[in-house]
């Protein structure tokens, strides 16, 4: 093994003539510390005191610190006063000095592939000063190759394709590899690609890794996917070199190369004669080995058909037979025709030599079924005039059963299309009548759908639907009239012959010819007059002028219209024309008529003013009415010192027996004529309480009765107001210990009375009984 420091002697020795030029002999420092033959060592200039550059390779694999170099400085003298320092890439960790003698070592392995040269400075100190004794030099560490990284795919398998039945050398694909070590320096990135597996078929450029076809006719019927093992070796494929490999999936794509073929010449299809148009009857398929467009077939019946159509499923690749028209067993019952197939889409490359078509017999044989009922036509239209009479004959219709058994046919209207009933078909032959009379202006057309039957008792289902159209034609059975409803007016200050309106009419009916009507009114009308303009319409003007809202608002003019159909129909339709108001351009102002004024002379402001004054003066009177009966009446009794006041005194007593609106004695006399409830007049009640009605009081009977009577209802009445109230009766009966309590027929003089009888009167007249028993008054020196 030659050591590092053989290697760099060598190196040194080869790049000598190049490194020993920019130095000066016998000023230069000892690199290596080997001695020339001269005794002498090794030394640069003071300006450039160390080499510029040292090499290391990468293959150190020792557990020593690998020798790199020796920095040497004129200035060290070998008493050790010398420190060199290391700076730079890698200082201190990679690369380590030695500060007496300048030896550096690196530490571990270096790889190229990592880093390719390191830069470092260098400096020369004073040991014991720490002086810098040479200037800061920089020197590069460049790491040389060795073949240690093998070559390497971007992918472990890569896929390609070439068309099936390619020529000997077509382009496939295109591997390359990478190779991590320096491509400058030796052979060790050079790579060399060779095939390891996938021969005879394919080859590989040695160069650039091109994958090309080597065997023709390659078939993608026969074998479709190859595996291709492709290797890159460097040291440029020599013995010793490093390699790497890939897998190529290769596929052969299809092309146009087979032609369909059937694989049975001949085809058997039923079918039933009730298929309806446009199904599927049966499918054919040919075989295509190829694939995807390829494959693609067209299939056609050779020279056309008129029952049968062939079209090709896109899916499936099937010629799928279809119905053109209807089949019918009692008339033909097999078909036999050749259908052709063919590929859509044709490689030119190979269609020399082959015929990229092929054909099949298909025999189809058609099976009877139970047909229902055929009508002779579909759909049917009648003409009927709308003046028909019921049971009037319309029109016929006819269905016959198309198999071989002919059976009968019966008829029927299916009665949802002929809500109304107007249309009757006899059941037997199929003749359609009228129910009803029919009317053109009520519906034109009349649908409605007959339904033809087989009499069979195995399948008495078979039907058969047609629909049938019944035009009402038009008969002149309606008079014209106006075409809309007109306001006409004519102005006072018209003349004669003027136009004040344009009329037209319209007809329900319609003539062929179209329709002509004539307008006429009474020749003896002294206002107006008719201009028949004969295009249906007509004008009206005025006979005379000098029309008057006071004589006459509003004219009815009759006018006569006639249609010129037959029978000719005529109506009169009355134009209402009102009498206005107009201004000089004719423009109406007012349609009102005007108020005539009075013999005496009055315009109608003074009537209105008249009415007024009346209104305010019976306004007047009923508040001066008002006033006085809701004025307030003086009391009788002023003087509280008077002795009829010394019972209880309250304030809606009213004014005593003078009092005759408070109170109608006259009823209290005569209780059999008290017919209504009587309200408190001083106050207004919040609800109307119903009548209770009492018995009445016979005559003569004691006072005492009545008012305990009268007290026990007031008493116990729900109804009765919840303050105080007074209840005054002049009515006091005969035999009265006390007499009269009224003052009407008193005496001028009253003498002593007792009043301990009152108090047995009860608890209502305690408080009366008190003032009067044991109390004695003085009034004016009198005792009372």
């Amino acid at each position: 093994m030659i050591t590092n420091q053989v290697l760099l002697l060598l190196m040194l020795s080869i790049l000598w003539p190049t490194i020993a030029l920019p130095f000066a002999p016998g000023n230069i420092g000892n690199l290596f510390g080997m001695p020339e033959s001269d005794g002498k060592i090794l030394q640069r200039s003071k300006r450039g005191w160390m080499w510029n550059q040292f090499f290391l390779l990468e293959e150190y694999t020792g557990n020593d610190h690998q020798y790199v170099g020796k920095l040497h400085s004129n200035m060290d003298k070998g008493d050790g006063n010398v420190k060199y320092i290391l700076t730079g890439d890698g200082a201190g960790t990679l690369f380590l000095i030695d500060e007496k003698s300048g030896d550096i070592h690196a530490t571990k392995r270096l790889d190229r592939e990592e880093k390719a040269m390191y830069t470092l400075h260098a400096k020369v100190l004073d040991r014991n000063t720490n002086a810098e004794l040479e200037p800061d030099t920089e020197f590069n560490i460049k790491i040389h190759d060795i073949n240690d990284n093998a070559p390497k795919f971007a992918k472990e398998i890569y896929f390609a394709s070439v068309p099936e039945m390619s020529e000997v050398g077509t382009s496939v694909a295109t591997v390359t590899a990478t190779d991590a070590d320096d491509q400058t320096y030796g052979n060790s990135a050079k790579l060399v690609y060779s095939i390891l597996q996938g021969q005879p078929y394919f080859s590989v450029d040695s160069e650039n890794g091109t994958i090309k076809t080597a065997l023709p006719g390659m078939d993608r019927e026969v074998k479709e996917n190859y595996q291709v093992v492709i290797q890159a070796k460097d040291m440029a494929g020599q013995m010793g070199g490093l390699s790497g490999t890939t897998t190529v999936s290769i596929t052969l794509s299809d092309v146009n190369d087979s032609p369909p073929r059937f694989a049975n010449h001949s085809f058997r299809v039923t079918a039933v004669e009730s298929t309806v148009i446009g199904a599927a009857i049966g499918r054919i398929k040919a075989d295509d080995p190829d694939v995807g467009r390829n494959a693609e077939m067209e299939y056609t019946i050779v020279g056309g058909h008129d029952i049968f159509n062939i079209i090709t499923d896109q899916i499936t690749q099937e010629g799928v037979i279809i119905i053109k028209k209807p089949l019918d067993y009692e008339t033909k019952r097999d078909y036999e025709f050749r259908v052709e197939v063919k590929n859509t889409y044709l490689d030119a490359r190979f269609i020399h030599g082959l015929q990229f078509k092929d054909y099949a017999t298909v025999k189809v044989t058609v099976e009877d079924v139970d047909e229902p009922p055929v009508f002779t036509r579909n759909p049917y239209i009648i003409e009927v005039h709308e003046d028909t009479a019921a049971g009037s004959f319309v029109g016929v219709v006819s269905a016959r059963d198309p198999d071989a058994d002919n059976k009968p046919v019966k008829y029927s209207i299916d009665r949802h299309t002929d809500l109304e009933r107007l249309f009757n078909i006899d059941s037997v032959n199929g003749t359609i009548t009228t129910l009803k009379a029919l009317d053109r202006e009520t519906s034109k057309w009349h649908n409605i759908s007959v339904v033809a039957t087989e009499i069979s008792n195995y399948n008495p289902r078979q039907t058969t639907r047609v629909p049938v159209f019944i035009k009402v034609l038009d008969v002149n059975d309606n008079a014209p009239e106006f075409a809309m409803s007109y306001d006409t007016f004519v102005c006072e200050n018209v003349k004669a012959g003027q136009l004040i309106q344009t009329i037209s009419a319209v007809d329900t009916d319609e003539p062929l010819v179209g329709h002509k009507f004539v307008f006429s009114i009474s020749p003896t009308n002294p206002n107006f007059t008719i201009d028949d303009r004969e295009d249906n319409t007509a004008n009206i003007l005025t006979r005379r002028g000098g029309f008057s809202r006071r004589e006459m608002s509003m004219y009815l003019l009759p006018v006569v219209i006639s249609d010129n159909d037959y029978p000719i129909q005529s109506s009169t339709s009355t134009l209402i024309v009102r009498v206005c108001a107009c201004d000089s351009r004719g423009n109406m102002q007012s349609c009102n008529p005007e108020v005539l004024p009075f013999s005496d002379g009055l315009t109608t402001g003074a009537l209105v003013a008249i009415l007024l004054c009346v209104i305010i003066l019976l306004m007047i009177v009923v508040l001066f009415a008002a006033l006085r009966r809701q004025r307030k009446k003086e009391p009788l009794i002023i003087s509280k010192e008077d002795v009829r006041d010394n019972v209880v005194s309250y304030n809606d007593e009213g004014g005593g027996e003078e009092d005759t609106q408070a109170f109608d004695i006259g009823t209290l006399r005569n209780p059999e004529v008290m017919d209504a409830n009587k309200l408190r007049r001083d106050i207004i009640p919040e609800m109307l309480f119903p009548f209770r009605r009492t018995s009445p009081i016979k005559d003569n009977t004691d006072v005492r009765d009545f008012i305990n009577g009268r007290l026990q209802e007031n008493d116990s009445d729900p109804t009765a107001p919840p303050y105080d109230s007074l209840a005054t009766y002049a009515y006091e009966g005969t035999g009265s210990l006390a007499e009269s309590l009224s003052s009407l027929e008193s005496a001028a003089t009253e003498g002593d009375q007792e009043y301990d009888y009152l108090t047995n009167w009860g608890p209502q007249f305690k408080k009366l009984a008190e003032m009067y028993i044991g109390k004695k008054f003085s009034l004016n020196g009198d005792t009372v």
